[in-house]
């Protein structure tokens, strides 16, 4: 190599020192005659490429294209590149290439091609003896079996990359018919995306006889775009790795028609969910740990490129097909939020079509319960992750604005079997976190605002002694529950957010209080392990209601309440609290005879949706002195009826602080020799307490503290 570079040297030097111009052009013209010559006198078919001066010769003829160009600049083309393109010497290059003539060629023209695209400064790609020949090298790239795959995705990164500085050159690299396609409006595009994929996967075959553009147009989409979505599944790390710059390059076009061309006239969009599709369908869903996919860590798309070779494969080929999924999806979520709005939809719309619809819809309503967990952990999995608004409104459509499928979400969190109530309550927590306002509109919002929950005969009356504050009243007169346990002196003093209105009486200690002294003193559990105080307690609401401020922030939440919606007979339309809510309170009805893990993560989404700031959640989940209209429910009455039940039950038990606080040591890791007897019931009053505390905390949080 260093022999040819001081021969190339030397042979620029002396350029520079004749006539310029009528030089380089005679050097020029001697090197594609050297190249031509060998065809033409050569007998020996076999001999490699490399073996020739065929190299050579091309690197010299590159040389001086691109000094020319310095010496006259790019605005001219200089008397080399004319020659090159009279004379069609890319298309003579391109042939000989694809007959691999000899052996090894193809090689050579495609490292010609990638250093004259790279290396000239002036646009290339719009003409038409440059393009074309462009076309033919991109339609042999990506074969099965192929031995230049490296060259290849190099040849094709650099075409993606002068298409990135210059936008306008898609078109000829995709073989567009010369006719725009037709407008969609964009408001119509996530509901016409499926159907047009369709169309064009259907369509070419019949009518590409009659129809040149047609044909042009699919084989626009057997090139470029195919090839590096083929070379995406290489066994070899850069070649992959280019393959993913080069979509996400295409991707990324933001300036002229090239997203609208991209996104209405290519298949970009079904290539790259029929891969997500793919890769899914590899995943063992009846044998898969439902935990660790639902707790699979972000996999950052260019990470698999990043390890050494020995940690790209693990023991187990079903790890590989998982992290290869989440890898691929990690891919798409970051590909959708650098491109332009108008394809992101469209590429979102198609993995909503062909992975979830096709293929994630059947699987949850499989009769294998295994199938169902292991979908619903993925789906929880990648509610997770996902970051890009369009795919996170896609998932939102498919899980709850399709009622049927939402009503089955909702059924599953009260499944028969506990683990897919688990997950699917999971499933729910995650939606609650991300920032998409639909979701607490279709879950709970929507049912709360008519707020018929309140007795239309108490609306605006100052009387504290409703259902729920007699109750509460007699709760503190049982000597099984104390005075005031979450004094001023106990609370973390840092500034509280705006108050929230409450529509009844009742100070912010009041209704603190409220929830605490609803855990009788006789299963309390905590101070026994000397953990008394509540700074975590209020730590951690702190975090979660900041949390689901910054999230709901830009929702434009009202800040009172809207009047209750009744008939003027001051009687309506009998309250229905919401398929949600009518899951949450009937299983936390039943938290007494539930598993652990199953009432943590009950609690824990009533614990989030009470953190949101907005007004209705606050009056319903956390305001004790409701006026409850007939047969409505809310937090605090629930939660009454339990402690009713937990004091009946608890009689059964002897010896009932010992038996707590060794409980309390196990679910700690501090204790092993618990009895089974009374364990469900007993994991359920601690849950019970802890859920209490974490209520009061948040009200604190959300809510000032009286002024003595």
């Amino acid at each position: 190599m260093e022999a040819f570079s001081k021969i190339t040297n030397m042979l620029l030097h002396a350029l520079e020192t004749r006539e310029p111009t009528l030089d380089l052009v005679n050097s020029f013209v001697d090197h594609w005659k050297s190249i031509t010559n060998y065809y033409m006198t050569t007998t020996d078919d076999n001999r490699p490429v490399k073996q020739t001066d065929i190299p050579w010769c091309l690197r010299q003829m590159l040389d001086i294209l691109v000094y020319e160009e310095k010496q006259q600049g790019v605005e001219e083309a200089g008397a080399c590149l004319e020659y090159l393109l009279q004379h069609k010497i890319p298309e003579t290059l391109c042939t000989l290439g694809k007959a691999q003539y000899p052996p090894g060629m193809f090689q050579q023209v495609l490292l010609f091609f990638s250093k004259l695209l790279s290396q000239m400064q002036k646009p290339l790609l719009h003409l038409v003896n440059i393009h074309r020949p462009v076309q033919k090298l991109i339609r042999l790239c990506a074969v099965p079996g192929s031995k230049t795959e490296k060259d290849e995705a190099q040849f094709l990164l650099i075409i993606c990359s002068r298409v990135k500085q210059d936008p306008l050159m898609l078109s000829y690299v995709l073989e567009l018919p010369n006719e725009p396609a037709a407008k969609i409006p964009a408001s119509d595009q996530p509901q016409l995306c499926t159907q047009e994929s369709i169309h064009r996967t259907e369509t070419p075959q019949s009518s590409s006889q009659s129809d040149p553009s047609v044909s042009s147009t699919v084989k626009s989409e057997n090139s470029l775009l195919l090839a590096l979505l083929q070379l995406s599944k290489s066994q070899s790390g850069p070649v992959c790795l280019k393959a993913y710059e080069g979509l996400l390059l295409l991707s990324g076009l933001q300036s002229g028609p090239s997203a609208d061309i991209l996104s209405n006239q290519t298949q970009l969009g079904d290539l790259l969910a029929g891969r997500l599709l793919e890769l899914y369908s590899l995943l063992p869903l009846e044998s898969l740990d439902p935990g660790q996919v639902q707790s699979w860590p972000h996999t950052p798309w260019s990470s698999q490129f990043s390890r050494c070779s020995s940690d790209l494969s693990s023991d187990s080929p079903a790890s590989d097909h998982v992290t290869n999924f989440f890898c691929w999806f990690d891919f798409l979520d970051h590909l959708m939020k650098e491109a332009p709005q108008v394809l992101s939809v469209k590429l979102a719309c198609c993995v909503h079509h062909l992975w979830l619809s096709d293929a994630v819809q059947s699987q949850l309503l499989h009769t294998c319960e295994q199938v169902v967990l292991v979908t619903t952990s993925v789906l929880c999995a990648v509610v997770r992750l996902v970051q890009s608004s369009s795919l996170l409104d896609q998932l939102v459509h498919f899980l709850l604005r399709r009622q049927t499928l939402t009503h089955l979400l909702l059924e599953h969190c009260d499944h028969i079997s506990d683990q897919i109530s688990i997950v699917s309550l999971s499933l729910v927590e995650e939606l609650l976190q991300k920032p998409h306002r639909e979701i607490l509109n279709i879950l709970v919002l929507d049912f709360l605002q008519s707020r018929r929950y309140l007795s239309p005969h108490a609306v605006g009356v100052d009387d504290r002694r409703t259902e729920t504050s007699e109750d509460s009243d007699d709760l503190e007169d049982d000597p099984f529950f104390s005075d005031s346990l979450f004094s001023d002196s106990q609370l973390l003093p840092h500034p509280p957010p705006p108050p929230l209105l409450l529509s009844g009486p009742g100070s912010s200690t009041d209704v603190i209080n409220s929830f605490l002294c609803l855990v009788p003193v006789q299963v309390r559990s905590a101070q026994l392990m000397k953990e008394g105080g509540y700074e975590s307690y209020v730590h951690d609401a702190h975090t979660m209601v900041t949390k689901c401020q910054s999230l709901s922030q830009s929702w434009d939440w009202p800040l009172s309440l809207p009047p209750p919606s009744y008939s003027s007979s001051g009687e309506g339309e009998e309250f229905f609290e919401g398929h949600l809510f009518k899951v949450l309170f009937d299983r936390l009805g039943r938290i007494l005879e539930q598993p652990y893990e199953l009432n943590l993560q009950l609690t824990a989404v009533l614990s989030r949706l009470s953190a949101f700031n907005h007004p209705l959640l606050h009056e319903y989940l956390l305001n004790p002195y409701i006026h409850l209209s007939p047969c409505s429910k809310s937090l605090f009455s629930v939660l009454i009826r339990v402690m009713g039940e937990l004091m009946q039950r608890i009689q059964q038990i002897s010896n009932l602080s010992d038996r707590l606080l060794d409980t309390r040591r196990h679910l700690l890791g501090l204790s092993y020799n618990t009895g089974p007897e009374h364990q469900t019931l007993l994991r359920g009053v601690i849950v019970l307490e802890e859920f209490c505390k974490e209520l009061a905390a948040i009200t604190f949080v959300k809510m000032p503290l009286e002024q003595n």
